[in-house]
């Protein structure tokens, strides 16, 4: 059974820095990123809805310059379970929504610098202004997604975390991880 991709790798002019794509989001963050329609999903969507099918799988065929920026976001929100998970107290959504932003903005290598996990399935960015955008763009698509995640993880009302979105802090898409 294949790994699920992104709806977005169909979409005609998307700008790309190196060979990633640089997808409008519904952002309520400061930053580069295109400002989506906020009556369709944007990447961020796709994200969430995809993460607990695609983390799953070992093993991720990139059919496009979308799939490479749903694999740093998935990745991320590994990381960001991982975060939570590890927490010594069980963080409600203040904290959790505290800590995840603070990672979203932390540490951030991005295609061409050493401490990138998967510099052999990317291109380094073709300028140094390239390269700032699209670290200004990741950190922006990490806090939005930090957010979004933290909405989600909390909706039951209990003040904890979802079990069943906290049971995949340990599972690791394609055996790897960003931090």
């Amino acid at each position: 059974m294949p790994a699920y991709h992104s709806s977005f790798n169909e979409e005609p002019d998307i700008r790309q820095v190196g060979n990633m794509a640089v997808l409008p989001i519904k952002t309520k963050f400061r930053g580069p990123a295109p400002l989506a329609d906020y009556s369709q999903a944007d990447i961020i969507d796709e994200t969430l809805d995809l993460f607990r099918a695609n983390s799953l799988f070992r093993n991720f065929e990139i059919k496009g310059p979308a799939d490479r920026l749903l694999i740093v976001l998935i990745l991320f929100v590994s990381d960001c379970l991982a975060k939570i998970g590890s927490a010594r107290t069980v963080p409600n959504q203040l904290e959790a929504n505290k800590m995840l932003n603070t990672l979203s903005v932390d540490n951030l290598p991005i295609p061409g610098d050493a401490t990138f996990a998967l510099n052999a399935h990317y291109a380094p960015p073709a300028s140094r202004a390239d390269a700032d955008y699209l670290r200004q763009y990741l950190v922006q698509t990490r806090q939005e997604l930090a957010a979004r995640l933290v909405e989600k993880l909390y909706t039951d009302g209990t003040g904890k975390p979802s079990k069943w979105w906290m049971s995949f802090q340990k599972r690791r898409f394609m055996s790897r991880s960003m931090a």
